[in-house]
């Protein structure tokens, strides 16, 4: 599926519609280059999700893994920019996270290694205009009703 979306406010919506959508577990990959609006995305999809105070989702770059307990559990939050092979994401734990009862959010998911049961795939491209971005979802069926609810884009 491809989604357009013009703002930053619309890129929270598709997120938040996202979250809606996640039980645990589940893994969503995002893919995009330096402020694509990976963060943006997954601040959407916490809030989706159930997380308190969106506030506190920020990019991990250097923390490499937020946790947070959202109402419908708990989300992880990770940024693999930093790191470099299987080593350092088993460093991080991330195989221990990827085999939890929770919802987790990988941006840079280019650089990840370790299999991953039926992620949702999302990269993010800069559309034509400032502020755009084309989001290509795979599978289709991951924001289901999206369409519907939203026809005009």
């Amino acid at each position: 599926m491809r989604i357009v979306s013009r703002s930053e406010s619309e890129t929270l919506e598709i997120g938040r519609t996202l979250g809606r959508q996640l039980a645990p577990p589940s893994t969503v990959l995002l893919h995009g280059d330096l402020g694509a609006g990976k963060t943006v995305l997954a601040r959407g999809i916490a809030e989706g999700y159930g997380i308190e105070d969106s506030k506190v989702v920020r990019s991990p770059t250097f923390t490499l893994v937020n946790q947070y307990p959202c109402k419908s559990g708990v989300l992880y939050h990770v940024d693999l920019y930093r790191l470099e092979g299987a080593k350092e994401l088993y460093s991080i734990g991330l195989d221990e996270i990827l085999s939890s009862e929770a919802v987790v959010v990988i941006e840079w998911a280019e650089k990840l290694t370790l299999p991953v049961e039926a992620p949702v795939s999302i990269r993010i491209k800069p559309g034509e205009t400032a502020g755009q971005r084309i989001l290509e979802i795979h599978p289709a069926t991951a924001l289901a009703g999206w369409r519907e609810a939203h026809p005009t884009r």
